[in-house]
């Protein structure tokens, strides 16, 4: 795990930014805090900061150039199967002069070219220069685990794990190597989910490298032409398959791909842990995990002012049965509330989901005892595990008690709503779930995706954005989903593109790298989400059950408190803070007439209104519309004004 960057001069001119490679590194320290280098020729620089975690000798460190001087690589990420490709490679051992996956990846790399990305299990960002044709080679995981940002011009081709690090050819002394313009599409997808929908930024100039997608970018050549091209799709419609295992042979086959997910994750010559919050993902990777291993380190956070959010106990529990090494970081809201400012500060690109201050704390006390930690991650999305999901399936079944709500749509409006009571989030959910019932498949998935609807997102920009590109983009995520009919497998399918890649592997990436800790997904194996997408959307979700397959399955592993439970979730008690402990003085600097005037994007009315409801007896969701507009606000603030 680490950080890379790299600048390749698509013309002459293009070598004039080559200088700031290493500020452009020191960027990314955090990410990779043991080592740091640079390697440079005439056509292209690459830089690399290293967070060793298998083979930590020198010896692996990168940039990393092959025996015969022609291939240079920087890579981020880790390769599981390394030993098994280092086998099939068929190179004597005592070639190498490393230990670790970073040779054996570009060895891989010279013997089979781009197809060695389909040889590959791990995750990764990952660039390569051949200095002999003068080619840059560079591509991403298949389910965008690792980040991949790209700026493109007629002079140079930018790219980094980090849009701070794009962001370093542009200091101010020595002149910008690009402008900075503002995409007004993606702020308005920003107030609408909290977080930009990949494969766009915050920029119109800079996107983010599709998961599964490579670049080869030609230098030899005059126009230097850019070729991107898909190397990986998680297969749609594989649930239509004709004859589906059995549910009793797909569980057995589920159980096997996670094990085996799990053993290869394990892989590590550094401390090894795991966050264990006490739900069923994160504690079934415990589960199985403390198969191949002793005394697992094991991690959980805990709430003491928000013990509905507190699930340690449940932690506890699965901890104690499988006697792994526990930890637990019990937090004030206090403690949340001084962590706030490093969040803020941290974050490069607008991003309002607001557990990222947990993960943050938890990979920041983590951190102190191991430097990688296995995470249940990507459950939710691949088998149906959010409340969203339970409330898609009633409606496509359309029985009486969803009939029931949608009837009380009235009612349901006229109800104080918000999320700082049981009542108030029952009306807010009972009133959403209405709204949806009238919708259709694509609308109602747009809806329920949304934190912010449409109409009021609109209030709140006073910049003109582009309606028919906002409108593509919007066909171009619900372009899975079938307009009428269709299978509960394409909203799945629609959250592994958009939740998972846009909200929750950016929120744990950001949050633990900042911290410099290493995070490993097991349900993300590839070879598992394809089974799982093989599977018929019954053995996922019904009338009883979230994530079906996934319960039934691992039953017998965890303690029987950690079912027929609610899902909790983490919420910060953003209302609270708002009312409170957030100092006038940031509302007067970030919210005041004058500034949000000459900034010319939100309405300063809108906004006045927003903070005097934030006060009332009906708050609804003000708080977190207000906490994405104060993200935004400060990151204005330090990366543009």
């Amino acid at each position: 795990m680490c950080g890379i960057v790299g600048i390749a001069a698509l013309s002459p001119k293009g070598t004039s930014h080559f200088h700031l490679i290493s500020q452009a590194v020191q960027t990314l320290r955090h990410r990779g805090p043991d080592l740091y280098s640079t390697y440079q020729n005439s056509k292209v620089v690459l830089g690399h900061t290293r967070l060793s975690i298998i083979d930590t000798s020198t010896a692996a460190a990168q940039p990393f150039t092959d025996s015969s001087k022609r291939y240079t690589l920087v890579f981020n990420g880790e390769i599981y199967n390394f030993r098994e490709i280092q086998q099939e490679l068929g190179i004597d051992k005592s070639f190498y002069r490393s230990n670790g996956d970073t040779e054996v990846l570009l060895y891989a790399y010279i013997q089979w070219g781009a197809e060695m990305l389909q040889k590959l299990n791990g995750f990764f960002a990952l660039a390569i220069y051949d200095n002999q044709e003068e080619t840059l080679f560079i591509a991403r995981d298949r389910m965008g685990i690792k980040p991949l940002l790209v700026y493109q011009d007629d002079e140079k081709l930018i790219f980094a794990s980090e849009m701070k690090a794009l962001l370093a050819f542009n200091p101010e002394v020595s002149g910008q190597a690009f402008p900075l313009q503002l995409d007004t599409v993606s702020l308005f997808n920003y107030l609408e989910f909290n977080y930009i929908p990949p494969p766009h930024s915050i920029f119109q100039n800079v996107r983010k490298l599709r998961p599964g997608d490579y670049l080869i970018v030609r230098l030899k050549e005059k126009k230097a032409p850019i070729l991107q091209k898909s190397w990986y799709q998680i297969p749609f419609n594989a649930w239509l398959q004709k004859t589906p295992l059995t549910y009793e042979d797909a569980q057995k086959t589920f159980l096997q791909l996670l094990e085996d997910s799990v053993r290869m994750r394990l892989v590590a010559d550094v401390p090894l842990g795991a966050f264990l919050s006490g739900g069923i993902d994160s504690s079934v990777i415990v589960a199985l995990a403390s198969n191949h291993t002793q005394k697992l380190n094991t991690f959980s956070i805990g709430f003491e002012d928000q013990p509905h959010f507190d699930e340690t106990s449940y932690a506890e529990l699965v901890a104690s049965k499988y006697r792994t090494n526990h930890t637990v970081f019990r937090l004030t809201n206090e403690e949340l509330f001084a962590n706030l400012q490093t969040v803020l500060d941290y974050i490069d690109e607008p991003f309002a989901d607001s557990s990222a201050l947990a993960v943050n704390i938890l990979s920041m006390h983590t951190r102190k005892y191991a430097k990688v930690a296995l995470s249940g991650d990507g459950g939710d999305e691949l088998l149906a595990g959010y409340n969203k999901h339970a409330a898609e399936f009633r409606a496509r079944e359309k029985g009486f008690l969803s009939g029931l709500v949608k009837m009380g749509s009235p009612f349901w409006r006229m109800m104080p709503k918000g999320r700082h009571s049981k009542s108030s989030n029952l009306a807010r959910q009972l009133d959403r779930f209405a709204k949806g019932m009238k919708a259709g498949n694509k609308e109602r998935y747009w809806q329920w995706a949304q934190w912010l609807p449409t109409e009021k997102a609109l209030q709140y920009m006073a910049v003109d954005f582009d309606k028919a590109e906002y409108e593509k983009r919007k066909q171009d995520i619900l372009q899975y989903i079938s307009a009428r009919g269709g299978d509960f497998n394409e909203v799945l399918y629609t959250d592994m593109h958009l939740v998972l890649q846009g909200d929750m592997l950016h929120k744990v990436d950001s949050m633990s790298m900042c911290q410099s800790l290493e995070v490993r997904t097991p349900f993300l194996d590839h070879r598992l989400v394809e089974f799982a997408f093989s599977l018929p959307a019954s053995y996922k979700i019904n009338k009883q059950l979230k994530k079906r397959i996934l319960q039934d399955t691992c039953r017998h592993l965890l303690p029987k408190a950690l079912y027929n439970r609610p899902k909790q979730g983490f919420e910060v008690p953003l209302l609270q803070w708002f009312r409170t402990d957030m100092h006038q003085q940031t509302f007067k600097e970030l919210f005041g007439r004058d500034f949000i005037e000459h900034q010319g994007i939100f309405h300063f009315e809108a906004i006045q209104n927003l903070l005097q409801k934030i006060h009332s007896s009906n708050p609804e969701d003000s708080a977190i519309t207000l906490w994405k507009l104060l993200v935004f606000q400060n990151w204005w603030g330090k990366r543009i004004r």
